[in-house]
């Protein structure tokens, strides 16, 4: 218990795939202008990270290694997140239309989406159970989450505020990114 504790704190906030290991940055920066949307591009991405550490935990355990065709992981692993995608796009046009028209073009995105298959190669490379990969993968989907929904949540206040014109958009834009990933290497001595 104590080491999967660990993995998702480690996961979340220390090794935070977005401002630490700088994955994911394509939806971090182009969805986080409302918090809204934030927050729903998130939900995404925890139910794909998930269910995606699941699956190709098991493919990867039970089938290619198995096999010996270790070597296709990555092919794999990318077929099973783009069928994951997928099934997220049907279900959001469906369920929530508002959401999957505010998502636009960043939600088949999640497909290419670096740390989605970061999560799953992870998972491979660190030998996890497919329990620790679970684990791995929902705490490092929440760590995407919340630095989205935080970098909208500031975003959304930065566009009242007085800001030289030099700095105006995509310039304060990625300074706020980089104040934020300063503020969370700050986590890394609670592992």
């Amino acid at each position: 218990m104590k080491e999967l504790l660990l993995i998702a704190v480690g996961s979340a906030f220390v090794n935070n795939v977005v401002l630490s290991q700088f994955l994911g940055i394509c939806p971090f920066l182009g969805v986080s202008k409302n918090v809204k949307t934030a927050a729903g591009m998130g939900g995404a991405v925890v139910f794909v990270i998930t269910i995606s550490s699941f699956v190709t935990g098991l493919i990867y355990k039970f089938i290619l290694v198995k096999t010996g065709f270790e070597y296709l992981q990555t092919i794999v692993f990318i077929l099973v997140i783009a069928a994951l995608v997928q099934f997220v796009e049907m279900f959001l046009k469906k369920a929530m239309p508002p959401l999957y028209s505010a998502l636009g073009v960043y939600l088949p995105l999640i497909t290419t989406n670096c740390a989605v298959l970061g999560v799953a190669l992870t998972n491979v490379q660190k030998s996890y159970t497919i329990l620790e990969s679970v684990v791995n993968g929902v705490a490092t989907a929440v760590g995407f989450l919340v630095s989205i929904v935080l970098m909208a949540g500031i975003r959304e206040k930065i566009e009242y505020n007085d800001i030289t014109p030099a700095f105006k958009g995509t310039p304060i834009v990625l300074v706020t990114a980089g104040l934020m990933a300063i503020a969370f290497f700050g986590f890394s001595g609670l592992i």
